[in-house]
Order: C-alpha cells, then sequence, then structure tokens
C-alpha cells in the first residue's frame, strides 16, 4: 500500500514537471548530450546507441536531482534535441533532397541549413519538422504485402 501511494505520488508529481530538453550531437563512437538549461542541470553524458544515451541522461540526470533533494525524471520528462546537421547525420535514411521536394522547400536552402551555411528561422525548421514527422507518420502505418 505504501509503494503504490508513493508511486502514485511520483506520477502525480511528475505529471506537472517540465520536460527536460538535452542537446544530442553525434560522435565518433556514438552519441553525446548535454542539458539545454546547463547552468541549472550541469548534467552531461554518452552513448553509443540513442537508446542507450537516453537510459545514460535518465542515470545522470537523477543522481544530479538526487545529490540537489530534486524531483526524480523518468523517461517520457527527457526530450532530446538534435540541429539539422545531427540530425541527418543520425538519421542517413533520410534524404534531404526529397525531404526538401517534400516540403516545398528548395534543396539548396536545406542542404545550407544543413551544412551550417545559413542558420533557417523558427518557421522554417517547423517545416522541416512537419515533413519529417508526416513521413514518420506514413511509415508507422505502412504495411508491407
Amino acid at each position: 500500500m505504501k509503494y503504490v501511494n508513493y508511486y502514485l505520488l511520483l506520477r502525480f508529481r511528475n505529471q506537472y514537471m517540465k520536460p527536460l530538453a538535452f542537446i544530442v550531437e553525434k560522435t565518433i563512437t556514438g552519441f553525446s548530450a548535454y542539458a539545454e538549461d546547463f547552468d541549472k542541470y550541469a548534467v552531461g553524458t554518452t552513448g553509443q546507441t540513442v537508446t542507450e544515451l537516453k537510459s545514460n541522461i535518465l542515470e545522470a540526470i537523477n543522481l544530479h536531482q538526487d545529490y540537489h533533494n530534486g524531483n526524480l525524471y523518468q523517461f517520457n520528462d527527457i526530450v532530446l534535441r538534435y540541429d539539422l546537421a545531427n540530425f541527418f547525420a543520425f538519421y542517413k535514411e533520410i534524404n534531404a533532397k526529397s525531404l526538401a521536394r517534400r516540403v516545398g522547400m528548395n534543396q539548396s536552402l536545406l542542404s545550407q541549413y544543413i551544412n551550417g551555411k545559413k542558420e533557417p528561422s523558427t518557421k522554417q525548421v517547423r517545416k522541416i519538422l512537419q515533413g519529417v514527422r508526416e513521413l514518420g507518420k506514413e511509415l508507422a502505418d505502412l504495411e508491407i504485402v
């Protein structure tokens, strides 16, 4: 009974916690990530895969929170953020030329964003992200016969 009450309290408390964002970068050996609000959460870690990275992030942030008597986080409380270059480095299966065509963007412009030659506006980032999410949904709903 005590365990169930603690579990419900933890779920209730975490339901109102703001998601914690981590910036993800591709490395030679896998991935690294650090808290977006590094001044408040001095946490960083690495992993060979994104799944391992997220698990390591959760362990690192909860060690930090435990040390500072803060609320503990769960997997759903962690948000991974990629810049365009790292996103396309990780998801090589997504072709930038095809994605540009899909979202109605000039291929050269998307290439400049990916290579860091130009900085995309918030509107452009949303447009790209919407195209990626739509593609993901289409693939998730796909059946092969």
